[in-house]
């Protein structure tokens, strides 16, 4: 996966020369971005005043100056907590109101003071942007600017959250809302980073002295907040107490498969061939449609929408590299069926695009769906890091679709995703990120990869133990297509390797053919994070589920516990705030299937 990521399994070799370009946003945007910038700060600044109000109307008389550099004693204790305390002592004792505060209340100005040093870096990243930079500099410099964007918004929640939280309301989201969206932050941090780790020069050192410490900033946010919202941890494994928790076999379930709660709307919404349900807008290729292109489509989208626009694209191939923005919310993609629709693209880093821009069809819009179409990257296994679908949004489901590449096909990056009755396949890591993320009834077929690679189905980056990230494969097969299976004895298959210290996947009554190598899984680099990952493997079956001879890392576990078993149910991991129901998407609870 992505940034030079070649690991020991694949041969490493020169990528051709950048060319130069230069590639300056218009000033309008720049305007439109800094007062965005501006509007949030008054936000922040609005919502800490009422938060500061109350702190120091509880507070004594003799309470510490602002300036004073020695933190308090709910400071100490706080930051103690943190995995950067120095760092968390420094950036709290001079924000105001820290020396006034309690430890609840350092939750939210933990976040506000992230927020404002998120907003400083993202502004600061802008003003160096008509430099000129060669083609893989301005890619990884692009993705930075989108990562921190997407990152304002999603702390600019958290503490319009905890404020209300801290304030004696309801809030705007849950706890596991919160713990998603500080999670994504981190995670947006860290593929900005990797971006960055694979490039040189001037620009490359001007965006790491702006994005000093935020990384570490980020990390102690969400320790802070993690903490003080009682999460257990059960051997690395989130338990979240307060939500309802379901029954084992989940909610019933209708003789059609659907959930009993599915209004009747939304069980036809899903049963209906797509060519007789009433669409917003219509692609066809041949004009028929309201538009010809997705990209056109998408454009008309509105922004920011509650209510469900649904988008049918008919069949035909449509080769676009498509990006479904953050503004671009509840958007339902139907196509006419797996091989009917098929959106494909070709990018990969061989052309001196990062991993992030490689996507074929990229979403980061809250709501995002996908049903009865094709993700394909046709880059092909030799010019390696190649994704056919990149989803960061939250909520998002993909249902009944082909995700077709070689090399990181499927890029789960980040906050809560399910998948269900999919097929995707691939070869290096092909599902990997940050996502917390369910796949549930699909099927996984690992391809023929170059000479002297292995395959690997995940690598699964979570790099902070308070992130509630992690991939959930459940009731799922492994398969190896025709060109590996008559190799496969050349061509081991395992089921992930550690790209981050605190990687974590589990595989749950999964068929796994032969071509699953006895040992189960592959180190990254020698003992990297063996004793720190959370691997595991429940009543999994098949001629590859036999786990005699797996490998015996600290980290490894064959779980026993059906109770340990369901915190990776859709139900424990990614449920939430029932938003699954709404979206008509059937699925199963529990573990039952």
């Amino acid at each position: 996966m992505g940034y030079g990521r070649l690991g020991s399994s694949e041969p490493t070799h020169s990528l051709p020369e950048p060319v130069s370009t230069i590639a300056k946003p218009s000033k309008k945007r720049k305007l439109l971005l800094l007062i965005l910038i501006s509007s949030l700060f008054l936000v922040a600044s609005g919502i800490s005043a009422a938060v500061l109000v109350r702190i120091r109307t509880r507070g004594s008389a003799t309470s510490q100056p602002l300036l004073q550099k020695r933190p308090t004693q709910a400071i100490s204790q706080t930051c103690q907590k943190t995995r950067f305390p120095s760092l968390c002592v420094d950036s709290l004792v001079n924000f105001p109101g820290a020396l006034e505060a309690g430890e609840r209340d350092l939750v939210h100005i933990s976040v506000n003071m992230t927020l404002q040093r998120v907003s400083k870096a993202l502004s600061g990243a802008w003003s160096i942007s008509n430099i000129v930079m060669d083609t893989r500099v301005r890619a990884a410099y692009e993705d930075c600017l989108e990562l921190l964007d997407d990152s304002m918004d999603q702390l600019s929640q958290s503490l319009n959250s905890v404020s209300s939280l801290s304030a004696g309301g309801a809030g705007v989201g849950s706890t596991d809302d919160v713990l998603t969206w500080l999670s994504a932050a981190l995670t947006n941090q860290d593929t900005c980073d990797e971006g960055l780790n694979d490039v040189s020069g001037s620009v490359k050192n001007e965006m790491v002295a702006k994005l000093k410490d935020l990384t570490e900033l980020v990390s102690n946010c969400l320790a802070i907040f993690a903490i003080s919202s009682y999460n257990k941890d059960f051997s690395g494994i989130p338990i979240q107490n307060r939500r309802r928790l379901m029954s084992d076999g989940g909610f019933p379930l209708r003789k059609n498969g659907f959930p009993a709660w599915i209004t009747r709307r939304e069980r036809r919404l899903l049963q209906l061939p797509a060519s007789q349900i009433q669409a917003d807008i219509i692609v066809s290729k041949d004009g028929n449609g309201t538009h010809k292109t997705l990209t056109e489509a998408i454009k008309a989208a509105p922004q920011q929408s509650t209510r469900r626009t649904i988008i049918y694209v008919r069949a035909g191939r449509y080769d676009e590299n498509l990006k479904v923005g953050r503004k671009k919310t509840n958007l339902m993609f139907i196509g006419d069926g797996k091989g009917k629709t098929v959106i494909a693209g070709s990018r990969s880093v061989w052309e001196n695009y990062t991993t992030f821009h490689t996507a074929t069809f990229a979403a980061t819009g809250a709501g995002f769906i996908a049903r009865d179409m094709t993700f394909e990257n046709s880059a092909g296994p030799g010019k390696h890091q190649a994704v056919a679908l990149r989803v960061g949004a939250d909520h998002a489901v993909v249902y009944r679709c082909n995700v077709i590449g070689y090399q990181d096909t499927l890029y789960v990056h980040s906050q809560r995703q399910f998948y269900r009755e999919c097929d995707v396949y691939g070869t290096v890591d092909f599902i990997f990120g940050n996502a917390a993320v369910v796949f549930q009834n699909c099927s996984i077929y690992a391809r023929k990869p170059m000479p002297m690679q292995k395959n690997t189905i995940t690598a699964q980056n979570r790099k902070d133990p308070n992130q509630n990230t992690g991939i959930s494969i459940h009731s799922c097969r492994l398969f190896a297509q025709p060109d590996l299976e008559a190799a496969k004895s050349s061509f081991p298959t395992y089921l992930g390797r550690p790209w981050k210290l605190y990687s974590r996947v589990v595989y749950m009554m999964t068929y796994m053919g032969d071509h699953i190598h006895p040992a189960g899984w592959l180190e990254w680099n020698a003992t990297f994070a063996l004793d720190t990952l959370y691997y595991g493997e429940y009543m999994n079956y098949g001629p590859g589920g036999a786990v005699g001879q797996r490998i015996k890392w600290p980290g490894y576990r064959v779980i026993t516990s059906p109770e340990e078993a369901r915190r990776f149910t859709v139900a424990q991991f990614i449920y939430g705030s029932s938003w699954l129901p709404s979206t008509g998407v059937a699925f199963i609870a529990g573990l039952s299937v």
